[in-house]
């Protein structure tokens, strides 16, 4: 399976599965340019979807399915379904909770689309408010390969490795990742994420002392997480 990224508005990203013959659409902001991709390749467009039902997200649909009549796979049918088959090839819903209740993220091999769950260096705000089932969320992920590549609903790196910085000012792989940035195209690894991200990190012996130095609860690994989630 291959995807194809499409920068849109100031930050979103929107993305194109596919294999030879067949697409499916994510959070398909970017109408004209993913038309326009979709037919250039003759791909049939199977279906398009979203990570969640945040409008930045969601604004593109009805523009893609009056234009392509595709199927729309909307959070319910999600819910429901934990794998959509593409050209043979399975993309597993893996549901991740935390950002908004309907928050999911699309696996595909060493593919991942994130949404607003987790981002190239940081995690998406709580506006869910349920900062146990984003934890739970977030430990689904950090259980995928190592390899994995991250593919996020917005561009956040300038920001987020400027606070990752600030907790870890000796950490070397921030530099390293931040060499690597190409706003044409962002994309991480899981295991980059690991080492620079962190609110992935809430078992690094040195984001824990940053928390202590705070007087922020440590006792377990869930509190490390409401601890670092709460650090502004």
């Amino acid at each position: 399976m291959k995807i194809r990224q499409f920068r849109y508005s100031a930050d979103n990203f929107g993305y194109v599965l596919y294999g030879k013959k067949s697409a499916g659409v994510v959070d398909g902001g970017a109408v004209e340019e993913i038309l326009a991709f979709i037919e250039v390749r003759d791909l049939r467009l199977a279906f398009i979807t979203c990570t969640h039902g945040h409008g930045d997200h969601t604004a593109g649909n009805k523009e893609l399915i009056r234009r392509s009549s595709a199927p729309y796979i909307d959070s319910r049918s999600l819910s429901a379904k934990p794998r959509i088959e593409l050209d043979g090839e399975e993309v597993r819903v893996i549901h991740t909770p935390g950002h908004t209740q309907d928050s999911v993220c699309f696996h595909c091999g060493n593919l991942l689309i994130t949404g607003d769950t987790l981002f190239n260096g940081t995690v998406g705000n709580c506006f869910s408010g349920d900062l146990n089932a984003f934890y739970h969320s977030i430990k689904k992920l950090l259980a995928l390969d190592d390899d994995t590549r991250v593919y996020a609903g917005h561009d956040y790196v300038k920001d987020s490795m400027a606070f990752a910085k600030f907790l870890e000012p000796d950490n070397r792989d921030i530099d390293a990742y931040l060499k690597k940035y190409d706003p044409a195209h962002l994309v991480s690894t899981l295991a980059e994420e690991r080492r620079v991200n962190p609110y992935l990190k809430f078992n690094d012996p040195k984001i824990v002392a940053v928390l202590k130095q705070r007087g922020l609860a440590v006792e377990t690994e869930l509190q490390r997480w409401e601890s670092l989630m709460s650090i502004e």
